[in-house]
């Protein structure tokens, strides 16, 4: 793939940087230059060897270097990019970014630059939360450096929390949305994609719900795709621990009630891709107080919840263009998938198997067929985010083949 874009990426310290490597490797693999800058912290955990040898360029880390300064001053080094990239983002770099200080050749090519910034922050939980990392990013962010919020999970301190960097998958979309965004080439500018996410919580009594083991990745990850390839995007999603994606529009719900009911306020739009795990129940008459134990088992009498992506297929001439549903089966995956979707009148439904063994929900990876009226196309196992790009590529294809 030939691309004529360059992101400068400053690497800074902390165990993360290890995974630039991985996404160096794919910003090169779509055809992106990549040049880099390499602080002394980040240069404990990667090589300038490593980062040179996956670049193809030469790698920085010394501001008063009279040879690099004679070749490539840091002013020039700083706006020859098309997009300068901080990742891993740590604490420290955040808040010298925030001050504004140029004590290295890392800060001061950030204070130099004229070109867009984007920070992908990786740190310690209570570092992330802390009041003073959180009011440098209201900072940066106000001047318009984009933050691709970390992840949450097992840290390499211990803890368990916010604070994981992006995965590269995850990184290398968003900076591909920045230049699809910015440039000619992006197939789904002009259209409006409305996506579903997450579980929907069906109250039982004030303290007690229904729902399911959806963690939302699937479909917040889809949300971010879609919107990186241009797409005017709304997110409709339930209780999930995620953060909202950056550039879209965002709607928190808890029932499949809500949710449908924020579904209807978006429309109309061109997409709709329902990934939500919504109830197929809810209580008819949910307990206005919590329900004690008294020696006998409560009677639960339930009701169908409204079928969301069978009203958005029968919405007549609000319609989405392209309505694709999401099946989620635990035994012969295809067929049930193929009867969903001559059931629901959607024009394509992502299947993928959630039985136990395959750790779909909650999980990372991701292992879909993707069925339409003329075939069923089973793809490879990947994680959530590249199964989210591929999907949003075919969809940008199918549109921009459609009459």
């Amino acid at each position: 793939m030939h691309s004529d874009k360059r992101v400068l990426l400053i690497i800074s310290g902390g165990i993360a940087a290890y995974k630039c490597l991985d996404l160096i490797r794919r910003l090169r693999e779509r055809g992106h230059a990549v040049r880099c800058i390499l602080t002394k912290g980040g240069a404990q955990f990667v090589t300038p060897l490593s980062v040179a040898a996956l670049s193809e360029d030469k790698v920085y880390t010394d501001l008063f270097s009279l040879t690099d300064e004679s070749e490539m001053g840091h002013i020039r080094l700083s706006r020859e990019a098309d997009l300068v990239v901080v990742a891993p983002a740590s604490a420290d770099i955040l808040a010298r970014m925030a001050a504004g200080m140029a004590d290295d050749l890392a800060t001061t090519a950030l204070l130099a630059t004229d070109k867009p910034v984007m920070v992908a922050p990786a740190m310690n939980t209570a570092m992330w939360t802390h009041a003073a990392t959180q009011a440098n990013l209201a900072t940066l962010a106000a001047r318009g450096v984009r933050i691709l919020p970390p992840g949450e999970g097992d840290l390499a301190c211990g803890e368990t929390g916010a604070g994981r960097l992006a995965e590269p998958a995850e990184i290398l979309a968003a900076i591909e949305g920045f230049f699809a965004e910015t440039g000619a080439e992006a197939p789904l500018r002009g259209r409006r994609a409305l996506v579903t996410s997450g579980p929907t919580h069906e109250a039982i009594d004030p303290v007690r719900y229904i729902a399911n083991r959806s963690s939302g990745k699937q479909g917040h990850a889809l949300a971010r795709a879609l919107a990186a390839l241009g797409a005017e995007t709304v997110l409709v999603s339930g209780p999930t621990n995620l953060p909202d994606p950056p550039g879209m529009t965002v709607h928190h719900v808890r029932s499949a009630r809500e949710m449908l009911s924020a579904c209807r306020q978006a429309l109309p739009v061109d997409i709709a891709v329902c990934a939500a795990a919504v109830a197929d129940w809810r209580v008819k008459a949910a307990n206005g107080q919590k329900i004690k134990k008294n020696g006998k088992t409560p009677s639960i009498e339930l009701t169908e919840n409204p079928d969301i992506l069978a009203t958005l297929c029968q919405a007549g001439n609000r319609r989405p263009r392209l309505v694709i549903g999401f099946a989620a089966e635990t035994e012969d995956v295809i067929a049930h998938a193929r009867r969903k979707r001559e059931s629901k009148g959607c024009d394509w439904i992502v299947a993928n198997d959630v039985s136990p063994a395959t750790d779909t929900f909650g999980g990372d990876c991701n292992t879909v067929h993707v069925i339409t009226a003329d075939d069923a196309e089973s793809w490879p196992t990947l994680s959530k985010q590249e199964v989210a790009a591929r999907l949003a590529r075919r969809i940008g294809a199918h549109l921009g083949a459609a009459p």
